[in-house]
């Protein structure tokens, strides 16, 4: 395969810390493609991606294009703005502590299409630090948006239940944010003094849609569950809880549930309808409820 300098620019920027997903093995940039000492072979798709899967995640669902449209429409409305804006904070709160490193390591493990990671790289940019990012997801459209974006992002294909195809102790932070939590596979990559940030909804979130848009909601004892699940791996140092109300119109209402879960069982055209019904075409208000959670590795 001929190369495309441009299309693995931004692979190259972290192809020291990238491994064989079959071997674990150290990978290089030949021509278009990455390759182990053991000639595992991945190519790198011409929209600036790559696939690291292994081969057994083919029967998991990812998010298709129309749920990655959808939350970038989210995104635009800004919806979900003060967020994004503490999450970053706090990763560039923690790269400006540590300051160990000239090009520390972001990896956004469920990056969507990238909106956390961009806004983290900018506001640790804005104070100082230059740091590189990783977005891993499964979803080959949510990579396409990574790889495609303003600011073209490393976009690696890849099934966190399988492992992240990182080196250990690589990762500066590891922002994980409404998605699946594999918290050992999180540890391992990070660096002994690195952080892992947590973003997952609280019972309130978007509670004023979750019936009338059929989505899915969160119990009252996730909180509880998910900090037991972290105690054996990390220790809990800051967590910030965020709870504000949006006024909204059914357009965005309909991404709010087009862009979860629940578009695995309606289609886009199911929410607009039931959109409409509930909030006419007038705006409503609408509930945003997270939790932001910090943490350390335990230290053994």
């Amino acid at each position: 395969m001929t190369e495309t300098p441009g299309r693995v620019a931004a692979i190259a920027a972290v192809i020291d810390v990238l491994r064989c997903p079959v071997c674990a093995g150290s990978l290089e940039i030949v021509g278009g493609s990455l390759r182990c000492s053991a000639a595992h072979t991945f190519d790198v798709a011409r929209q600036g991606y790559v696939s690291l899967l292994d081969g057994r995640s083919g029967t998991l669902r990812a998010d298709t294009a129309e749920m990655v449209a959808a939350r970038d429409r989210v995104h635009r409305a800004g919806v979900l703005a003060k967020v994004v804006e503490t999450t970053a904070t706090l990763a560039a709160d923690a790269l400006v502590s540590a300051n160990s490193e000239r090009r520390p390591l972001i990896v956004d493990a469920g990056a969507g299409g990238g909106h956390y990671l961009r806004a983290a790289l900018t506001a640790a940019a804005d104070r100082g630090v230059t740091p590189r990012g990783l977005g891993v997801d499964l979803s080959r459209q949510s990579a396409r948006a990574l790889a495609r974006g303003p600011v073209p992002l490393t976009a690696v294909v890849a099934d966190i239940w399988r492992g992240l195809p990182v080196a250990d102790g690589s990762a500066s932070v590891v922002l994980s944010v409404f998605s699946p939590r594999n918290v050992a596979e999180f540890v391992r990559v990070l660096r002994p003094d690195g952080v892992l940030i947590l973003v997952r909804p609280l019972p309130a979130h978007l509670g004023e849609i979750v019936g009338p848009m059929r989505m899915l909601s969160v119990d009252d004892a996730k909180s509880t569950r998910v900090h037991a699940a972290l105690a054996d791996h990390v220790q809990i140092i800051d967590e910030h809880e965020l709870t504000h109300q949006v006024t909204i119109p059914a357009s965005t209402i309909a991404d709010l549930a087009g862009m979860g879960p629940s578009a695995f069982h309606l289609r886009q055209s199911d929410f607009a309808d039931l959109a409409a019904e509930f909030a006419g075409d007038g705006a409503v208000n609408v509930t945003v409820s997270v939790a932001v959670t910090v943490c350390r590795p335990t230290v053994a």
